[in-house]
This record gives structure tokens, C-alpha cells and sequence, in this order.
């Protein structure tokens, strides 16, 4: 998910998500606190989906860490993927967010 302008199509969505995965994700120079959108969208999710309980679908929590300026990458267990990622979609959109599958290279509306 990240705090932008939509991209015209699942390319575009694509570069984009690369370029601010290895600006905010990957680097190691500068860390960037998330934006207040994104810090509210990873609240709202784990509310619904708390981190600390026995069947916390976040496979590396806090998911906050996975969080950098505009964008939070999320990573969740197998077995819950799609229950969460339906989910995480439908609050993405509450949040004016851009949703984008990295593994199935798609934005989701």
C-alpha cells in the first residue's frame, strides 16, 4: 500500500511500488518515519488484526516496521493471506490508498 496518485496501470503500479520499495524499504541511509495516512491504515489494521494474538495472521510483526514514508509492505501467513488481503484492499480504499499485489503484479481497486 502507499500514499500517492494512482498509476495508470498495473506496469506503472509496478515501477512505482519497485522504486519506493528500494527508496523508503531497502535503504539503509535515512530512515522515514510513515506518513500520518499510513500510520493511521497500519492502526486500523491491527485493530481488526491484532499482531500479539495466538493467530495474528502478520507474519513479521510489528508491521509498522515494515512501514517507511508513504508505503507499508505487508507480510502475512500463508494460510490467512486472503481473508487479510481482502480486507487490507477494502481499508486501503477507506484510506485513499493504493493497493497494489506485488506477487500477482496488480492493483486492486
Amino acid at each position: 500500500m502507499w500514499d500517492g496518485e494512482r498509476p495508470l496501470d498495473d506496469d506503472a503500479a509496478g515501477s512505482a511500488f519497485d522504486e519506493m520499495y528500494e527508496r523508503y524499504l531497502e535503504s539503509e541511509d535515512v530512515a522515514v518515519p510513515p506518513s500520518p495516512r499510513i500510520k493511521a491504515y497500519v492502526n486500523a489494521l491491527i485493530e481488526r488484526y491484532p499482531e500479539d494474538d495466538r493467530d495474528s495472521p502478520w507474519a513479521s510483526p510489528p508491521v509498522i516496521d515494515e512501514a517507511s514514508g508513504p508505503i507499508v509492505y505487508l507480510l502475512m501467513s500463508y494460510s490467512r493471506a486472503e481473508e487479510v488481503s481482502e480486507y487490507a484492499a477494502s481499508l486501503a480504499r477507506e484510506y485513499e490508498l493504493i493497493c497494489f499485489d506485488p506477487q500477482g503484479e496488480t492493483l486492486r481497486s
